[in-house]
């Protein structure tokens, strides 16, 4: 019988599944994918797509422990099991959706979730290095569906002296590249990140790096706002009927980690509790009422875009493609608009795609790498000393 992982590469095509849940801890999505060949001649077709929340109970529980407060290895113990006991339970209802058999899937992409990143070296117990912690319980993946799981996809890169983040330009590169435009990729989801790609560009043109906080700081203060009743603001309606306060914007604007160069990398451990009680702190100084404080964060996140691409984009994009949550609000996508003139700023469905799964689907195809041994990282992009097979298998 030959080994399962030589019997996956020998396939003419593979379903792949992918989950996804980022920093702004909404939920799972998972998405079922078609994959042929591997590399530059990767061919994928989404074949279904499934979002599914987390409970309020476990969302707020991830926030707890995510936030670097008091917490018990028990904790993140249970944790890891109860993730992948909710990932299973989210693949189970794609297999459902799709109709197909749990057992026909032959291969699952699973990011975890993040719960701490230090990307800068930081001394402990004598010792100085990055380091990366997401869980996922691919052991609980692999038992429900009997295929092999690669997760942990960050710490390889890490390992290699790389930030571990961001990996989807990898994907994009495969997916996005063109002849003959500069394409810029923004996602927006807790945090943004953005890609360039040169028109005709190689690996080596790749570049990437976090612009800031995407929707975390806005799901933040819509949730203050509303004492938990909302945890979005949806089609970033309530921003809309706000004033940007102009001098805290400023103030949001000369945040050191905007002016550093690339490659960079940050997240909740950066823009998480003790940031919002600065930020609340400084509203309240300026006098800026709720509804104002919400729209100037929009803004804010508009702005950390748009000023990444003037500082650090090596070409300018001629089109800029938006995925995540943050393609939804359309207060936020409004003001993109107004300071990119010149680029067409889109989302994926104007390219006639699934933006809300296109994470997700980085990371079915990155597990598809990984079964093939071939590098997932981009050196350029994260710092890493090599190209390194990205993931652990497990069987």
């Amino acid at each position: 019988m030959p080994h399962p992982i030589t019997a996956l590469t020998e396939k003419a095509s593979r379903l792949v599944m992918g989950f996804m849940s980022g920093t702004s801890v909404d939920g799972i999505d998972a998405v079922l994918t078609e994959i042929t060949g591997y590399g530059t001649g990767t061919r994928v077709r989404q074949i279904a797509f499934v979002s599914v929340p987390f409970p309020p109970a476990v969302r707020a529980e991830i926030l707890r422990l995510a936030g670097g407060g008091t917490a018990s290895a028990a904790d993140f113990c249970r944790m890891s099991v109860l993730l992948g006991t909710l990932y299973a339970d989210a693949g189970e209802q794609l297999c459902r959706n799709a109709g197909i058999a749990p057992e026909d899937v032959d291969l699952i992409g699973n990011h975890g979730q993040t719960f701490w990143h230090i990307p800068e070296p930081r001394e402990y117990l004598g010792h100085t290095f990055r380091s990366t912690l997401q869980l996922g319980g691919d052991q609980i993946l692999a038992e429900r569906f009997g295929c092999p799981v690669v997760g942990d996809f960050r710490v390889r890169d890490v390992a290699a002296g790389g930030l571990g983040a961001p990996l989807v330009p990898y994907t994009e590169f495969l997916l996005y590249r063109s002849d003959t435009e500069n394409t810029g990729l923004q996602n927006i989801g807790g945090i943004g990140n953005l890609t360039i790609l040169p028109a005709g560009a190689s690996l080596q043109d790749v570049s990437a790096f976090d612009t800031g906080p995407g929707n975390m700081i806005i799901d933040a203060v819509i949730s203050r706002l509303t004492n938990g009743r909302r945890t979005y603001d949806e089609n970033g309606s309530m921003a809309a009927s706000g004033t940007c306060h102009e001098g805290l914007l400023r103030h949001l604007m000369s945040d050191p980690y905007l002016l550093r160069e690339p490659p960079k990398t940050t997240g909740r451990e950066y823009y998480g509790p003790e940031y919002m009680s600065r930020l609340y702190a400084k509203a309240d100084a300026l006098s800026v009422s709720g509804t104002d404080l919400l729209t100037t964060v929009t803004c804010f996140t508009a702005e950390t875009v748009a000023d990444a691409i003037r500082r650090f984009a090596p070409v300018r994009p001629d089109r800029l493609i938006v995925g995540g949550g943050g393609a939804l609000n359309n207060t936020l996508m409004d003001r993109l608009r107004e300071l990119l003139p010149g680029c067409r700023v889109m989302t994926n469905e104007d390219l006639g795609l699934d933006g809300n799964a296109k994470e997700a689907v980085a990371f079915a195809i990155l597990a598809n790498e990984a079964v093939f041994a071939s590098p997932g990282n981009v050196p350029s992009v994260t710092g890493a000393s090599h190209p390194a097979v990205l993931g652990r298998i497990t069987l």
